[in-house]
């Protein structure tokens, strides 16, 4: 998905963030907010602190993850960037390219 207004040109050059970074955000956010990806009956404690993600930022990506629990993770960055906190928008340009791996310590979400 190519988003070119200018909102999302100024956080791409003042953030190095690109398209995939806030997909992979979502996604991340979506396995706070529900860490057994929505299978009944799971049940997973997860110690976000453990995994490097503060309190504070926790906390907005879980609001985040409830608010887009089903969305898909492609969606515009200047919607997403405008809903994180000082604290959330410095840890993920500085973990941009490792919240893969939180999402692959996780199971997916059914995205059918």
């Amino acid at each position: 998905m190519t988003q070119s207004n200018p909102e999302t040109q100024t956080i791409q050059e003042q953030t190095g963030l690109r398209q995939r970074h806030f997909a992979d955000l979502i996604r991340v956010a979506q396995i706070i907010f529900d860490p057994c990806g929505g299978i009944t009956g799971r049940v997973v404690n997860a110690d976000w602190q453990e995994f490097g993600i503060p309190i504070e930022v926790e906390k907005n990506l879980k609001l985040l993850g409830e608010k887009y629990r089903y969305a898909s993770p492609h969606l515009p960055m200047a919607e997403v960037w405008e809903q994180l906190t000082p604290e959330t928008r410095s840890w993920f340009i500085e973990n941009k390219n490792k919240l893969w791996m939180l999402e692959e310590a996780f199971p997916a979400l059914d995205e059918d």
